[in-house]
Parts: structure tokens; C-alpha cells; sequence
């Protein structure tokens, strides 16, 4: 007898269109391998590196936009990622909050003597599996996306070593963080039970098939679509979901902070809508009165919450929780028209994450000049006065502020303009109107941060203080974030026009 050796054919690669990928890990591995060979490491070449792979993603993302537009939406390595408007959104979006990062943690890890290559290695990392959650096409590799995105986090959450509220930060977003893909992963499970696919596209066909897809699964679907809202909920700090986000946002790195408010957020609902609109549309009308209830409970909660708290970090923190349920608004929208991620609601939510993303990580950088050495000063009082030792400063943190509380002519009221547009245009009248009292509520929290800068009185010990200090770099940062802000306010057209 003969014998044949099979050799297994794996699938085509199409290595430009995964360029913005292959840019970051090739960036990330260069400074972990040469960082540490190179004894004498140039300070500031760490920040540059990234800073510059962080715009070469953005121009790759730029021109696979224009190939989309050529040749339209395509998958890639076997269908496991998508190649569209969406995915490169969402690369852009972490492109931006790359770059700004990067600008706002090189001082910072100077000034806390954390210094080096690894913090800036990991943020790519985390960039990475932001991509793939976005692109993803199918459960399995989400999945990879989450965790890639995670791991990455709770190291930067935890690397402040002089810090121990860094590292109890770490220690619960870990816990947290693996408790939440231990429900995602069954939730996966159980959609494959019952359709015998991971693959978004298989999924589809299965729920569309009365045939193949049996009836009696439907419990074994719906408990697995309710855990993958459970996974998901908790990666966009949805109420009641939520209890990670204020400790870690206050005991990570500030600039981790930023980052993670941004383009972890931004990656989490792009992977939301991909999920619930693309490969769950068939159930919509089971899931959409729950993701219903949790932007109700979102809206409020982080809005309640974020009024009665004393620290700026844990201020912030709620206020994402807010924003969180704003972005859920449009998810809801979206889930009235099944299959379509060009809805008035998927479209809202995009143009929020990226909105939003600039928004934070210029108020972050604010909160990093303020916190000082030690990254500690950052409740009220770190602010009071600010107004006057560095006007130019609270400008900018108060523009920022304005915005995210909704005020007209910023990019804030534009993006939340879009949102409650797109809920009433599906008549989800009484979501619409929690939004905006809860609106209300929360602009209680950005006037109180704005009283601290320029009304409160000074007080004995002020003047000892350390003086807040603005590097060049973070100060480019925070002119960018300002810049965005107002011109996106004031000229929104071009913004709303691309968006996918």
C-alpha cells in the first residue's frame, strides 16, 4: 500500500490589510528586545517610538479606508476577522488614543521614576487586542481580542510599584476581569452548542435556518446570548456591572487610566455592536428589552453616583459609567434594525467612542499635571485654585468639561445629540428622556470640579504644595484634545459625514 502525506492547507493572508496590526507588535517587540539589550536607552525614544507607530496605524487605516470604499467589505484569514468601515474606526479611534497616551505618560513615568520600555510595549499590546475585538469575526477570536486587551491592562493597572493602590487596582481589575471572561467564554460555548459555530456568518445562517437550527434550543441560546451581554457589559463598565471601574480607575496610572477610558471603551462597544447587531440580530427582540433596562441603570447609576463623590479619578470614573449608558442608547437603537452596523444607532455609538476618547484623555492629562509627584493628588482640593496659578490649564480642563457635560458648540453635544436623535428615530421615547435628565444630573458633577479651579477660596497649606507643572508633550496632548473638541462642536459635518 502507498501512503500519501496530506499536507494542510491554511488560509489565505492578505498581510497589508493586517498591517496596522503588524505595525504595533513589530513596534512593542523592538523596544522589549532592543530596551533591553541597550544599556544606556534614550529617554524620550520609548514615547517617539510609539508615538510614531501610533500614526503610521492611522495612515494604514486611512488607505485600507479608501480600499473598502474600492472594493468593499471583506474577511480575512479564513473569516475570522472583518475588513470595514467599523474595524477601521476603531483602529483609527485607538490610533488616536495611542498617540495621546503616549504624549501624556512620558513625563509622567519620569516624574514617578517608572521610567522604560515595558509600560510603553504593553499599551501597544493592549492596541492590538483592541483591533481584534473590533475586526473580530467570530466568538473564539473576540475572545483572544479581550484577553490580549486585558492582560495588558491589569499589568499597567498594577505597574505603579510605589503606589499599593496601583497594585490593589491590578489585583481587582484581574479578578473582576476573569470572572467577566469566564461568563463570555461559557456564554461563546453555549451559542456554539446550539448553532455548532463560533463564526459570526455561521451563526447567522443557523438562526436563519428553521431547519437546522431546532427549536427546543432556544433556552440553550438565549442563557448563552445572556452571558455574552454579562461578558460584554462588564468590559464597558455597564451598571451592574460596573463595581471594577471606580478602584481602578483611581489606583491605576493616570495615564493608564486615560487610556484605558478610551480605547478600551471604544474597542468594547465596537465589539458589542458586531455581537448583538451582526451575529445575535435574530434575538433582538429578546435582548434588546434587557440592554434596555441596563442603560437605564447605567444612565442613573453612574450619574447618581458620580455626584456625591470627592475624588476627580472616581468623579471620572462614574461619569464613564454615564457615558457608558449614553453609548448604550445607540446600541439599543441599533438592535431595532437587525444586521445593519450602518444604523443611525451603530453610527451614533461609533462617533461617541471616538468623540468621547478625545474628550477623556484631555481631561486625564489634566488630572496628571494636577496629581503631582506620587500621582496621588487628585481629589478636590488638588484642584482648588487652579484658575488662578495656571488659568490656561483650567481653560482647558473647563472646555473639556463643558463637553463632556453636553454644553452646545462642543463635540460632546454633538455626540450625544447623535445618540438621543437615534433612540427617538426608533421611539424608544422613555430612554431618550433618561438620557438627558440624567444629563442634567451629571452636569452637577462638572460644575463642581469647575468651582474647585476658579471660586473656592484658598485655604492654609496651599501655597506649599508642590507647583502643578506642564510638559511640552502632555501640553501638545491637551491642545489636540481642546482643539478636537471645539472644532467637532462647532463644525460637526465632516465628523457625522464618515462616519460608518
Amino acid at each position: 500500500m502507498t501512503s500519501a502525506l496530506v499536507a494542510i492547507q491554511g488560509p489565505s493572508i492578505d498581510w497589508f490589510s493586517l498591517s496596522p496590526l503588524l505595525v504595533l507588535l513589530g513596534t512593542a517587540m523592538f523596544l522589549l528586545v532592543v530596551g533591553s539589550l541597550v544599556s544606556s536607552w534614550p529617554r524620550r525614544l520609548s514615547a517617539a517610538l510609539t508615538a510614531a507607530s501610533a500614526v503610521a496605524v492611522g495612515v494604514l487605516a486611512v488607505v485600507l479606508w479608501r480600499q473598502v470604499d474600492r472594493d468593499g467589505e471583506v474577511t480575512l484569514v479564513g473569516e475570522a476577522m472583518s475588513l470595514d468601515h467599523l474595524t477601521l474606526w476603531v483602529t483609527i479611534t485607538v490610533a488616536i488614543a495611542l498617540l495621546l497616551g503616549a504624549f501624556i505618560a512620558d513625563d509622567y513615568l519620569r516624574r514617578e521614576d517608572l521610567d522604560g520600555v515595558e509600560p510603553y510595549s504593553l499599551l501597544q499590546l493592549a492596541a492590538i487586542g483592541a483591533i481584534i475585538m473590533a475586526s473580530a469575526n467570530d466568538l473564539i477570536v473576540l475572545f483572544l481580542g479581550i484577553e490580549i486587551l486585558s492582560l495588558a491592562l491589569y499589568v499597567l493597572a498594577a505597574s505603579h510599584r510605589k503606589r499599593i493602590e496601583s497594585q490593589e487596582s491590578g489585583l481587582k481589575y484581574f479578578v473582576l476581569g476573569g470572572f467577566s471572561s469566564a461568563f463570555f467564554l461559557y456564554g461563546a460555548a453555549l451559542v456554539y452548542g446550539a448553532t455548532g459555530s463560533t463564526n459570526y456568518l455561521d451563526i447567522v445562517s443557523a438562526f436563519g435556518s428553521a431547519i437546522e437550527l431546532d427549536t427546543s434550543n432556544n433556552a440553550l441560546v438565549l442563557a448563552g446570548v445572556a452571558m455574552l451581554i454579562v461578558g460584554l457589559a462588564f468590559k464597558v463598565g455597564a451598571v451592574p456591572f460596573h463595581f471594577w471601574t471606580p478602584d481602578v480607575y483611581q489606583g491605576a496610572p493616570t495615564p493608564v487610566t486615560a487610556f484605558m477610558a478610551s480605547a478600551a471603551k471604544a474597542a468594547a462597544f465596537a465589539a458589542m455592536l458586531r455581537v448583538l447587531i451582526d451575529a445575535l440580530g435574530h434575538w433582538s427582540d429578546d435582548y434588546r428589552p434587557v440592554v434596555w433596562v441596563v442603560a437605564v441603570l447605567t444612565l442613573v447609576g453612574g450619574s447618581v453616583m458620580a455626584v456625591v463623590q470627592t475624588d476627580v479619578k472616581r468623579m471620572l470614573a462614574f461619569s464613564s459609567i454615564s457615558h457608558a449608558g449614553f453609548m448604550l442608547v445607540g446600541v439599543e437603537a441599533a438592535a431595532h434594525r437587525p444586521g445593519d452596523l450602518s444604523s443611525a444607532g451603530s453610527s451614533a455609538v461609533l462617533m461617541y467612542t471616538m468623540v468621547y476618547a478625545v474628550l477623556v484623555l484631555g481631561t486625564f492629562a489634566v488630572i496628571t499635571a494636577v496629581g503631582r509627584t506620587g500621582d496621588a493628588a487628585t481629589d478636590l482640593g488638588a484642584f482648588r485654585g487652579l484658575g488662578r496659578t495656571r488659568p490656561v490649564l483650567a481653560l482647558a480642563m473647563t472646555i473639556l468639561l463643558l463637553a463632556q457635560a453636553g454644553v452646545p458648540l462642543t463635540s460632546g453635544f454633538v455626540a450625544k445629540f447623535q445618540v438621543i436623535e437615534a433612540a427617538v428615530t426608533e421611539k424608544s421615547y422613555w430612554l431618550a428622556v433618561v438620557a438627558m435628565l440624567s444629563a442634567v444630573i451629571a452636569a452637577f458633577l462638572y460644575l463642581r470640579i469647575m468651582i474647585s479651579m476658579w471660586v473656592a477660596d484658598a485655604e492654609p497649606g496651599d501655597d506649599a504644595r508642590e507647583a502643578v507643572r506642564v510638559p511640552a508633550l502632555l501640553g501638545v496632548a491637551l491642545a489636540a484634545s481642546v482643539a478636537f473638541t471645539l472644532v467637532i462642536g462647532i463644525y460637526p459635518s465632516p465628523l457625522i459625514s464618515i462616519t460608518p
